[in-house]
């Protein structure tokens, strides 16, 4: 079983918000490093109430990664939510439309069965929303 998922990240309170107020996580307390070899590591792990956690982390020393602002790149490309019903998936695209976050992908029914929408979170990364076929 998926333990937790983790993003490096310049806006770890904004990025804290988003996937506590869009996906109802609840924040751990926030983890601020003393060893010299973590100088400046601050992280919160975000529970959703069953299954994988997501942990979110900041340390000035991490150089910009070309997987962010929406575009895709060799990795770890998105992450994706389920939700339980078409009008949910539905109704976090239109919030995140009506909050000024990026819809790529606008609720659509998939060739694989699925029906989902994608948009971006604070720092770009790609978060699908989908409903299982």
């Amino acid at each position: 079983m998926l333990e937790h998922v983790a993003i490096w990240t310049r806006n770890l309170e904004e990025m804290k918000e988003f996937y506590c107020d869009f996906f109802n996580g609840k924040a751990g307390e926030k983890y601020e490093s003393t060893s010299e070899f973590h100088a400046g590591f601050e992280s919160y792990f975000i529970n959703f109430g069953e299954g994988s956690r997501l942990e979110l982390m900041k340390m000035i020393t991490i150089p910009d990664g070309i997987n962010s602002n929406g575009h895709e790149a060799i990795g770890i490309t998105h992450i994706a939510f389920s939700a339980k019903t078409t009008g949910e998936v539905d109704g976090l695209a239109k919030k995140a439309r009506s909050e000024g976050y990026t819809v790529v992908l606008e609720p659509h029914k998939t060739g694989d069965g699925y029906y989902e929408a994608c948009i971006l979170d604070p720092d770009g990364n790609r978060v699908e929303v989908t409903v299982l076929p």
